[in-house]
């Protein structure tokens, strides 16, 4: 990802004017998005500029929430993943507060506990960010209004969602909010990953990197092989949309050791 970094902190040079310019990193889970974003920022900061990251994933709606939506939506969103999950107001002020001088908390979620950080202990970046990295498994995804009346892709829609009203939910979900997300970034690159297959690989390596943590001291569960399929499940139908219709100004083909090809402009 060195090169692919480089590569990037060569676009923000030529494309960032002005406090709050944001980049959008788009991929499939454990296709890299969080490493590259690292790397980018700390490009960018021995340069000078300063760089803040926010993650989708740190704006995870937390257990009670999600259990009010499983009460009055569908079961399917107790469990965090898919557009419906999150909390886009808080994405939106937080990438709005980054272009305006003050400290800014960056809101964290802690996968292992499912549960988002307490608001105390959320680092303060001092804005106005010369930089801004947004980065999300669904950044960028269009939806798909026919969704709930199509085919399952998987078990766990044909079993848990037979009549596609979860299907549906997450689609008028990705119309709604998350596109005035998917809107804020300046520029935003796609990291395409080869196949679902190799998604659930990826993903499958990230549990077994929170497993050594755990057992560092770290706290936290680990899913079993049955669970991770459950919960990809959930992430199958727009990974794979996304995979075969990638959004974004530039496009990066990842190989399977998620060796990243050229960046391609579209």
């Amino acid at each position: 990802m060195e090169g692919l970094a480089e590569a990037l902190a060569d676009l923000v040079r030529t494309r960032a004017d002005r406090p709050g310019w944001t980049l959008g990193l788009s991929g499939a889970q454990g296709s890299g998005k969080s490493t590259l974003a690292a790397k980018l920022a700390s490009i960018l900061e021995t340069e000078g500029r300063s760089c803040a990251v926010l993650s989708l994933d740190d704006v995870y709606l937390g257990p009670e929430a999600r259990a009010d939506l499983a009460r009055r939506v569908h079961p399917l969103f107790a469990v965090r993943g898919p557009p419906g999950a999150h909390d886009p107001a808080l994405a939106l002020s937080v990438l709005e507060a980054l272009g305006r001088p003050g400290p800014v908390r960056l809101p964290r979620f802690d996968k292992g506990r499912d549960a988002p950080v307490p608001e105390a202990d959320w680092p303060i970046f001092e804005a106005p960010a010369a930089v801004v990295i947004l980065e999300g498994w669904c950044l960028g995804a269009r939806p798909d209004p026919g969704a709930a009346a199509s085919d399952p892709v998987n078990a766990l829609e044909r079993d848990q969602d037979p009549d596609g009203a979860w299907r549906g939910a997450v689609e008028a979900a990705l119309a709604g909010p998350y596109q005035d997300i998917f809107a804020a970034p300046d520029l935003t690159v796609f990291l395409r990953a080869p196949d679902f297959a190799t998604v659930r690989r990826w993903r499958g390596e990230q549990e077994a990197d929170l497993a050594r943590a755990i057992s560092a001291g770290r706290p936290g569960r680990v899913m079993d092989e049955a669970e991770l399929d459950d919960f990809l499940a959930r992430y199958e139908r727009i990974t794979r949309r996304l995979i075969a219709d990638p959004p974004g100004d530039f496009l990066v083909d990842l190989a399977p050791d998620r060796t990243p090809g050229p960046l391609q402009p579209r």
